[in-house]
């Protein structure tokens, strides 16, 4: 029935985290049209998680090895924003993209979703 999934991230200089989507994370993309890039992402999983307070939605890039992906970022000189820390479900981490917003990652610990078929 469903063909993927669309993410959007907004940010305050949509250009320069577009380059480093696409020159430093080196994720395939397409251009829908004047220059406006789509990438294509990593299979992916949605989680439902419960509130009380306002409704939000996260993006994470999951890493099968989190310590070697912030090295070969750092070694291309991105700021790693958030150092990784143990949260029991995995270790989280985030970097700075162009624009200052924050990207997290995530090396899980807990059973994934995103190698099984619809």
């Amino acid at each position: 029935m469903f063909s993927g999934a669309h993410v959007i991230l907004y940010t305050p200089d949509a250009d320069a985290d577009r380059a480093f989507i696409k020159d430093v994370l080196g994720f395939p993309h397409v251009d829908a049209g004047g220059g406006w890039l789509i990438f294509r992402l990593p299979p992916a999983e949605v989680a439902v998680h419960p509130t009380t307070g306002d409704t939000k939605h996260e993006f994470y890039l999951m890493c099968d090895d989190l310590e070697g992906t912030l090295s070969r970022l750092a070694e291309q000189n991105v700021e790693i924003s958030r150092p990784p820390s143990d949260q029991g479900w995995g270790v989280l981490a985030s970097v700075r993209m162009p624009s200052g917003a924050e990207l997290p990652l995530y090396e899980p610990r807990h059973a994934t979703a995103h190698g099984i078929s619809l």
